[in-house]
C-alpha cells in the first residue's frame, strides 16, 4: 500500500492525499509536478526512474488506511540532478 507522503521531497510543498500535484516513482519518491517535470525532467534524482501521478486514496478508506504524516525533505543538488536528468531524459523509462 502506498504511504501517500505529505510533501514534495525537494521543495517541501504540501501534497495531501487529495492533491492532484503529487508525482511518484516506483520507489515512491514523492515530488510535486513542478519539481518532477520541470526541475528533474521526469527522471527521479534518486533512482533514474520516471514519475507518474500519485493516486488519491478514497475518503472512505483514508480513515482506515491513513496517509503518512512523516515529512521527507531532502532538497537535491541541482547541478548533480541536471547531469542525471540530461543523461536519462531522452531514454524511454522502460529502457533505462
Amino acid at each position: 500500500m502506498l504511504a501517500i507522503r505529505p510533501n514534495c521531497e525537494h521543495c517541501n510543498k504540501d501534497l495531501p492525499n487529495t492533491s492532484t500535484e503529487a508525482m511518484i516513482c516506483s520507489f515512491e519518491c514523492t515530488y510535486c509536478k513542478a519539481c518532477a517535470i520541470e526541475v528533474f525532467k521526469n527522471v527521479c534524482p534518486s533512482c533514474t526512474g520516471n514519475f507518474v501521478e500519485r493516486p488519491i486514496r478514497p475518503s472512505i478508506l483514508i480513515k482506515k488506511y491513513p496517509a503518512a504524516t512523516k515529512r521527507i525533505f531532502k532538497p537535491k543538488d541541482l547541478e548533480k540532478t541536471k547531469v542525471n536528468s540530461e543523461e536519462f531524459k531522452g531514454i524511454l523509462p522502460e529502457k533505462r
